[in-house]
């Protein structure tokens, strides 16, 4: 990583001013400093301008009416959709929206479980699995990459697999070979793990997958925030997203597929919007995306993710992965010098994201968690929603500080001289 694309003073002075919430003040009058954007980031101007303006000049269903507000509504919605392939490095027919991440797996889920009931064969037959079949995730998933598979493991009769992690997170890439083999048919892995902060090399498991004719999907909430992104280039064949994690509103999100995987995939999900014909006995399906998209469409949000992408194009996204190394390198640096803390994940900043959760010596993480906040910092603490990777570190929970592309140095440093004092306010290490 070359951290000279870093952002300089000035430019990261003038970001900070498009992001209202960052001059906070406390309740005692404390500076906010937001170390919790792996939870959800803080959004610029443009993000809530952009929504407005769609709302009180262009607000309409989308892709039903003839009037032409609604044609307007229908071309700010397939533009943002446009805007948001576009930044993965897809076409916009390969994007699905949906209200996150999580919903974006649970679609997959749905479209498998209803491939693997119909009986009538053809082209969805690809997506289904049964008794004799593996799915495999990996160690490292935050939850919502794992319960969903959980259960199409059991209502299925699939074998449920998985890769471990390493003391550090990282996911054993030498335990492919045991894992991932002729019987799997799904192989589901995080960009980035949540709690560890470490990327995952995407090349191997995708490699292992498609020599087996296993299909990848890629969690990418937390990967596609802080480094370029190119799914063709990473050769999944799925990948889900959120635009909260990545400056944009609540309640929106992506699922992407390959389009030859959508045009086979039976919808998750039905009603209006996503249908063609409908009799009293059947109905057809429109082709994707719009046959994944039932119900009234988050339009309104997808405009706001738009802008969103638009703000982190401006600034490119090597250099909002520089800025952010730059400051990962410094805290992980500050913390190697205080005693009593163990960083869960990588101790470098190469290879990772700025998500640094922490094991305080003799401190719950809800205790550690209170402190800080009384010094007016946001942190997040708990089990992030990812159980099995704490486990598998030797920890219930854990204290995590996030970074986003606009926190500083000066912000890094205060929390490192909070979390030093953490443990001898509690009277730990006397």
């Amino acid at each position: 990583m070359t951290d000279s694309l870093a952002l300089s003073d000035i430019e990261l002075a003038a970001i900070r001013a498009d992001f209202p919430l960052l001059g906070h003040r406390l309740a005692d009058g404390k500076e906010l400093v937001y170390l919790d954007t792996a939870a959800t980031s803080q959004r610029p101007r443009v993000v809530e301008e952009a929504m407005r303006e769609f709302t009180e000049n262009h607000n309409a269903a989308v892709h039903r009416g003839a009037h032409q507000l609604a044609a307007e509504a229908t071309l700010a919605y397939e533009a943002a959709r446009a805007g948001v392939a576009d930044f993965l490095g897809a076409s916009p027919e390969e994007l699905v929206f949906t209200s996150g991440t999580t919903a974006g797996i649970n679609l997959l889920v749905a479209s498998f479980l209803a491939a693997s009931g119909n009986k009538s064969g053809g082209s969805s037959q690809r997506f289904a699995v049964g008794p004799g079949d593996r799915i495999v995730v990996t160690e490292a998933e935050h939850h919502s990459n794992l319960v969903p598979w959980q259960r199409l493991a059991q209502l299925t009769g699939a074998e449920l697999a998985w890769l471990p992690v390493d003391s550090a997170g990282r996911i054993r890439l030498d335990e492919i070979s045991r894992v991932i083999g002729p019987r799997s048919r799904i192989v589901a892995f995080t960009g980035a793990s949540n709690v560890s902060g470490a990327v995952t090399p995407v090349a191997p498991l995708v490699d292992a997958a498609h020599q087996v004719g296993a299909l990848t999907v890629m969690d990418a909430a937390q990967l596609a925030p802080h480094q370029p992104l190119d799914v063709g280039a990473l050769r999944v064949d799925f990948a889900v997203l959120s635009a909260h994690k990545m400056l944009g509103p609540n309640g929106i999100g992506g699922l992407y597929g390959r389009a030859e995987l959508l045009q086979a995939m039976p919808p998750g999900s039905l009603g209006g919007s996503m249908v063609e014909i409908v009799t009293m006995r059947e109905a057809t399906f429109q082709p994707p995306p719009a046959r994944f998209e039932a119900g009234t469409q988050a339009v309104t949000q997808a405009v706001g993710w738009a802008a969103a992408i638009a703000y982190l194009n401006d600034l490119g996204m090597d250099r909002v992965a520089a800025q952010e190394h730059a400051l990962t390198s410094r805290l992980l640096a500050g913390l190697a010098r205080i005693p009593g803390l163990r960083v869960l994940g990588p101790a470098e900043a190469d290879g990772r994201i700025g998500a640094v959760a922490l094991e305080i010596e003799g401190v719950h993480p809800h205790d550690a968690g209170q402190f800080l906040d009384a010094e007016g910092i946001a942190v997040r603490v708990g089990h992030h929603c990812a159980q099995p990777i704490h486990r598998a570190m030797g920890v219930t929970s854990s204290t995590r500080a996030s970074l986003g592309l606009y926190n500083t140095a000066l912000e890094v440093d205060r929390f490192l001289d909070a979390v030093s004092q953490v443990r001898s306010y509690f009277g730990v290490g006397r």
